[in-house]
């Protein structure tokens, strides 16, 4: 019996050769990571390093990253910029060779790069493969030289394009839409990273500017004490135990080839916390896995400060002496280490390999460190009281756990009685739910899949671990039940090997009381069970705040955005807006890429200004002239003023201190924080945000047909009533309200207000239940926001909070 189908051939032709740059628009997940939020911003490293590399080799000061309107991203430096000659064996221009070849680059010849954070060679080539578009410009050798790529291939030859007497390169690069799921770059994320590496480089002179054209803001990086500054950014809102930062610097040659140096950098200093803040960097590049020069620094600590202590006899023989662990408790340390072969894994560059390096790590910053002690001794001494009393509270912690496990609540082989544990012990399908409450614990209980959901009920608020040592820690009963379900320990006993569940998942109410609890959870997850967090095990849920009621049925909604969402789809199946003017009409498919813009309209405006300002948002629109809309709004003489740049907006002040009184000074009140008030204020005024946004989202609705300068008037009809609107924010709040008119919508206070089905179907469900995974993008800034949240920090807690209290939106208070 034959079929008709043909059978895939498989011989010498299905061997696909993948040449240049093919290969990493293939597979790029193997050169940058992933095609998400995380790779698109690993191409700005890229980009960015080379620069840094051309700094740490001496011939760089400047480097400028400008994040421009249409997001592509532009890097400039003032290096010896890149070859641009033939090269000998590829018979091109060797910046074509950079751009366009894996493993090709200076810093594969050690003369050209002595230490760099390129090891693969990869880097930039691998930005021109996954860019839409590249266009390169180099200042060398009395030329500006000039070539384009489109996705990794050449588009207009290099060519000299005038003459110059700078030196340098940039690099501007767009990512490609084909190969990333965003191409939207954040600003937070690109800012905390330069930040980061100007104070790795400050003390080099290096300068970091920094501006996004989308949103006008911009930054200027230059920090001459480098890590030092490093090191008070982060113990910012911490209590320094010793005033100074301690900072060493020294070259060492390699034991195996004198010719190879490296570079021994480490600030630290110590506070009154219970933590260990260590951040390890090799060549610039944050190695969050740390590796050999870690742990070449932790033995160079603990055997200086034990052989200190020892000697000046600071704590008793009979005494249990303090361990490596006890010596870091409240240690913020910062190591830079210049390595002249970095052996990384992976492009990622997370861990140091080099064998040498902790020898020569544990040796430099041992000697250095020694001697500090020896020339401070009451800063010696502050520090290993620390450590002693780490100690005793570590044997405390030891002494309650045992007595814990004697009553079997620790005990790996005895669950906690509230555990409504699951049937399966696999780690891939088994899941444990952090519950709050009782009342939300039995109904999760009732409603769960119990062959692998796990429920543990957690009463009232947990303790706040980050001012808490470990004694007192284990002596808290709801840390206790989350330490003994989990099976893996904690401290010094942790181990991840015996995690009994594949998920931990955070549930609990969507107001302020949940958000409270959630916090205090990932607090102590954050500072005592990193590892769950790291292995991608740590999980959020998302419980809904609104349970939608149509004919057809219901659907929970778990966030406003997505009940807009929603609104705008029932909408477009029974509405048709009417222009009053033109007769022009939007309905079906139409009406809906309309109602996706309106949408962008009302969340833009909302974010348009603050809302002390007053702004009138209804008059900016209107004030849109095609291509832009105001930057800056003052109201002044009974009247608003726009406009279009901050020059104009100066001319403006200068011309209200014309009709001032002698000796009398324009009040201008642009902030809360002013010490007259609003109506004493001759000028109120305000800067605009995302104003160039805006204007695009404006202009793509004029192209729509929805033209409203010079006023205009459209009918929404199809509801129960027709509705008449003057401007794209009533027509916006018009769809909206008219779409609703015939459904329920029921909003969710908190889990217990849910039965155990709807809680399933809407929270637990995994074919239907929204999940956020924990993920730590960014360690620096979480310690500190973890320490300016839940510490002792009055001041610094004050200040964040008045510094974003206008960002807060839909408050349960």
């Amino acid at each position: 019996m034959t079929q008709d189908t043909e059978k895939p051939v498989y011989d010498a032709g299905s061997i696909t050769v993948l040449e240049g740059l093919e290969a990493v628009r293939v597979r790029p997940a193997m050169y940058i990571g992933d095609t998400d939020v995380r790779g698109l911003h690993h191409l700005v490293w890229e980009v960015v390093d080379n620069s840094m590399d051309e700094a740490l080799a001496g011939y760089s000061r400047r480097c400028e990253v400008t994040i421009r309107q249409d997001g592509s991203v532009c890097v400039k430096d003032d290096g010896r910029g890149i070859p641009v000659g033939i090269h000998p064996t590829e018979g091109i221009p060797a910046v074509e060779v950079a751009l366009t070849k894996l493993h090709a680059g200076g810093k594969f010849d050690k003369g050209a790069y002595k230490v760099s954070g390129g090891l693969h060679g990869v880097g930039v080539s691998c930005v021109n493969a996954l860019s839409e578009w590249l266009e390169v410009t180099v200042w060398r050798e009395g030329k500006v030289h000039r070539m384009s790529f489109a996705r990794g291939a050449r588009a207009k030859a290099l060519e000299a394009i005038g003459n110059t007497d700078k030196t340098g390169t940039q690099v501007v690069f767009k990512a490609d839409a084909q190969i990333f799921r965003t191409t939207e770059l954040q600003w937070e994320i690109i800012e905390r990273r330069l930040r980061e590496m100007a104070y790795l480089m400050g003390t080099r002179g290096v300068v970091i500017d920094l501006h996004d054209e989308r949103t006008g803001q911009k930054e200027h990086f230059e920090f001459k004490d480098g890590l030092r500054t490093f090191v008070d950014h982060i113990n910012k809102g911490k209590g320094p135990i010793h005033p100074e930062v301690v900072h060493f610097e020294k070259t060492v040659p390699s034991p195996d080839n004198p010719e190879r140096e490296y570079g021994v950098e480490v600030a630290l200093q110590y506070t009154d916390t219970y933590q260990e803040t260590v951040y390890t960097f090799v060549n610039n590049i944050n190695t969050h896995g740390g590796g050999t020069h870690l742990t070449g620094l932790k033995l160079a600590l603990t055997k200086s400060l034990s052989n200190y202590a020892k000697r000046e006899k600071l704590f008793k023989e009979s005494e249990e002496a303090p361990s490596g662990d006890d010596y870091r408790e409240g240690l913020t340390a910062i190591l830079s280490l210049k390595v002249p072969e970095p052996q990384f894994e992976g492009q990622t560059k997370d861990k140091l390999g080099n064998r040498e390096a902790q020898g020569i790590v544990e040796t430099a910053v041992g000697e250095m460190f020694s001697t500090y002690l020896e020339e401070h001794p009451a800063i010696a001494k502050t520090i290993v009281q620390k450590a002693v009393r780490a100690q005793a509270a570590r044997e405390a912690a030891r002494k309650a756990r045992d007595l814990v496990r004697r009553k079997s609540a620790l005990a790996s082989g005895n669950l906690p009685g509230q555990l409504a544990d699951c049937q399966s012990s696999n780690l891939d399908e088994s899941e444990l739910y952090l519950v709050e409450g009782d009342s939300a614990g039995g109904s999760a209980k009732q409603g769960r899949d119990r062959r692998f959901q796990a429920i543990l009920p957690l009463k009232g608020k947990i303790l706040n671990v980050e001012r808490a040592r470990l004694d007192k820690m284990l002596a808290h009963s709801e840390i206790q039940l989350i330490i003994s379900a989990l099976g893996t320990g904690i401290a010094d006993e942790f181990d991840i090997g015996k995690l009994r569940y594949g998920k931990t998942i955070i549930m609990t109410d969507a107001d302020v009381d949940g958000s409270h609890i959630r916090t205090l959870l990932l607090t102590f997850f954050f500072r005592h069970m990193r590892e769950i967090v790291d292995a991608g095990r740590m999980y959020i849920a998302q419980p809904p705040l609104f349970k939608v009621a149509t004919k057809k049925g219901h659907t929970y909604v778990p966030t406003d955005a997505a009940l807009r969402q929603m609104l705008i789809q029932l909408g477009v199946q029974s509405l048709t807006i009417t222009d009053t003017r033109t007769k022009k009409a939007w309905k079906g498919a139409a009406l809906e890429e309309l109602c996706k813009e309106l949408e962008k309209l009302e969340v833009l405006a909302t974010e348009l200004a603050p809302g002390w300002a007053r702004v009138p948002v209804k008059a900016v629109l209107a004030s849109f002239d095609g291509t832009r809309v105001p930057s800056y709004w003052a109201w002044a003489n009974g009247k608003d003023h726009f406009f279009a740049a901050v020059g104009e907006y100066e001319n403006f002040l200068e011309l209200m201190k014309i009709g001032l009184g002698a000796g009398e000074t324009l009040r201008v009140w642009d902030s809360p924080d002013e010490e007259f008030t609003r109506d004493e204020a001759h000028v109120v005024s305000c800067h605009l945000a995302n104003v160039d946004v805006l204007a695009r989202v404006l202009g793509v609705l004029e192209k729509k047909g929805l033209v409203f300068r010079g006023g205009g008037e459209w009918e929404v009809t199809g509801g129960k009533e027709p509705r008449t609107c003057t401007s794209p924010l009533e027509l916006a709040v018009a769809l909206r309200e008219l779409a609703q008119s015939d459904i329920d919508i029921q909003r969710y206070k908190g889990l217990g207000e849910m039965n155990p089905e709807q809680l399933w179907e809407s929270t637990m469900d995994p074919a239907r239940r929204e999940l956020y995974q924990v993920k730590l993008e960014d360690a620096i800034a979480a310690d500190q926001i973890f320490t300016i949240l839940m510490s002792d920090s009055v001041e610094e807690r004050r200040a964040y909070i008045e510094r974003h209290a206008l960002e807060a939106t839909n408050l349960d208070v």
